[in-house]
């Protein structure tokens, strides 16, 4: 006769056998079973205080290590404040699995205590989302989920009823080398490369455009440029894997880039769009060829029309072309990018200065001092908005560090749960979260979970009073700012009431012992900086309507009778010592 055991027991086994290592998540009579199949197997339970931070944990577990991540929630509000989180990790394309538990079979469909239909709710942010109705399926439809998240590299839900979790089954777990798929090697035919060689070697002024897509092809991306005479731009996405140790790379490009990446693409007679998603078409050049290079056929052509679009993975497609190009010789077009690039950088670097002590403190200068602080192999966490601005522009990377943030869905509040899943996956690496005084007032009971956990997660706050980046877009098109200040309590107050290291620092001459004080110390530490609400974050062109917005809300700040703005803000960006 088989052997029977729980539905939640060959559930556990089997995310055990797929190399799972914890379950972020909160509990609830619902994951009973579940947390009772984990407690006999010794698996790890992460209590979160928010279920959102705890499916933002595991998308961060699973970016940073490749591998299967799961979050989970309890029926109903439980399992709803996954979704968010959710979200991000799909979007981000981290192979999460979530479990959703569920109210009683029988009380289905009746309006129960707490019910929803998570079969349907989690549809759009999921490759596989199914309901296990009967004991018999979950041996494959666990084994399903946790090829599909890993296969197709996103989120994959299964919503069990918590009776059913409970009820016995004949079988086992499928062993694991029936769940993990190999990633299969995908590149262009031949032919398609070899129209791509005669493209390029057409050319003169090429520019590679590069994001999230080459990870783990810097050394032929680099190749690549050399041989075509090419200036690299890096979307954000790419930013980690692209801009160390290359001579090549000339900057990001978009809302929060470099005005060198911004001209390298326009002036550009072929640029090649390697594995990238760039959103923004405003930022493409017209009149140029452009070929594009990516794993997701979806994703070639969505967001500017190319002229040859090859499916495969960056760094093989870029083996096989690389034979195939003979070497450029005019060297002029990467040459001028180079120019403007060093006067790029050179201009952000000079705004990230303790500007002879004036306070309130620069955000660049907060930036450039973490980035020079932290280890050479740390991971970095940002919060949407402003936090993402200056990490993009001041952190280096350089091959061991990593960046993480919400860079596709765009959430608010990412940073510290994102940092928690990271210092998971190894308690000894330093992890760094750049949060937003917004982002982190809205998951701040999740500096409980530090404790708890005991992680030594670093968190440095940009404290500048208000939601920065959505100010600037107000002003920028030209309305007053509404709705965007926030009364914020001394927030390394808050961290030493829970327990954690604190220290306030609202004047740039203290600002690097406070950080150094943070990042020495054995434990959780929170860093509040004071910063500039007024500093502007200048795109890489500014466009005539934004000069008109910019205008009519001077105009109208003045009106209001609120003309100090405007004093504040020529102050902070342009009477700089």
């Amino acid at each position: 006769m088989a052997h029977k055991q729980h539905v939640a027991d060959v559930l556990v086994q089997s995310l055990v056998e797929a190399g799972v290592k914890r379950i972020h998540g909160l509990v609830g009579d619902s994951l009973n079973g579940v947390t009772e199949a984990l407690r006999e197997r010794k698996v790890p339970w992460v209590h979160y205080r928010h279920e959102e931070a705890a499916a933002f944990a595991a998308g961060a577990e699973a970016q940073l290590t490749g591998a299967l991540a799961v979050c989970a929630g309890s029926c109903g509000p439980g399992n709803l404040h996954l979704i968010n989180g959710l979200f991000d990790a799909h979007r981000s394309g981290a192979p999460v699995l979530a479990i959703a538990a569920h109210i009683p079979q029988s009380e289905i469909g009746s309006g129960y205590f707490q019910e929803t239909h998570p079969e349907q709710l989690f549809k759009e942010c999921s490759h596989y989302c199914e309901l296990i109705s009967t004991p018999e399926q979950i041996q494959r439809a666990v084994a399903t989920a946790i090829r599909v998240a890993v296969g197709k590299r996103g989120v994959a839900v299964l919503v069990i009823p918590g009776n059913i979790a409970l009820a016995e089954v004949e079988g086992a777990a499928m062993p694991a080398t029936g769940l993990l798929p190999v990633t299969p090697l995908v590149v262009p035919p031949q032919a398609a490369l070899k129209q791509l060689a005669a493209l390029l070697s057409e050319s003169r002024r090429i520019t590679l455009f590069a994001g999230r897509g080459c990870a783990g092809a810097h050394a032929e991306l680099v190749q690549l440029a050399a041989t075509l005479q090419a200036p690299i731009v890096h979307a954000l996405g790419g930013k980690e894997h692209v801009e160390w140790d290359n001579p090549y790379d000339v900057g990001m490009t978009g809302l929060i880039g470099f005005s060198s990446g911004y001209q390298a693409l326009m002036d550009a007679d072929t640029v090649l769009l390697l594995g990238t998603d760039f959103p923004y078409r405003q930022f493409f050049p017209e009149g140029a060829t452009i070929a594009q290079i990516d794993i997701r056929p979806e994703h070639l052509g969505r967001r500017c029309a190319v002229d040859l679009a090859l499916v495969g993975d960056v760094r093989s497609s870029l083996r096989l072309l690389q034979p195939l190009l003979q070497p450029q010789a005019d060297d002029s077009h990467l040459q001028q990018a180079r120019r403007h690039y060093e006067k790029a950088r050179q201009g952000l670097d000079d705004l990230a200065t303790r500007d002879n002590g004036r306070t309130p403190i620069h955000p660049q200068f907060v930036a450039r001092l973490v980035s020079e602080l932290a280890h050479e192999d740390a991971v970095f966490t940002c919060d949407v908005g402003t936090p993402t601005i200056w990490a993009a522009r001041y952190l280096r990377m350089n091959g061991q560090r990593r960046l993480l943030g919400s860079f596709v869905h765009g959430s608010m509040a990412n940073a510290l749960p994102q940092a928690i899943g990271a210092q998971l996956v190894d308690r000894e690496r330093q992890v760094v979260s750049l949060s937003g005084d917004g982002g982190l007032a809205m998951l701040m009971g999740d500096l409980l979970t530090l404790v708890q956990e005991k992680l030594p997660v670093k968190i440095v706050v940009i404290n500048n009073g208000t939601l920065g980046f959505v100010e600037l877009e107000m002003k920028a098109s030209g309305f007053i700012p509404t709705g965007v200040e926030l009364q914020n309590p001394d927030f390394s107050a808050i961290a030493r009431a829970a327990g954690i290291f604190g220290v306030r620092i609202e004047h740039p001459d203290a600002l690097e012992q406070g950080l150094r004080e943070a990042f020495e110390h054995d434990g959780p530490a929170l860093v509040d900086v004071v910063t500039d609400r007024q500093e502007l974050s200048m795109p890489p062109r500014i466009k005539a309507e934004q000069v008109k917005g910019f205008s009519l809300w001077a105009l109208k700040t003045v009106m209001n009778g609120r003309g100090d703005e405007l004093i504040e803000l020529a102050r902070s960006n342009l009477f700089r010592r």
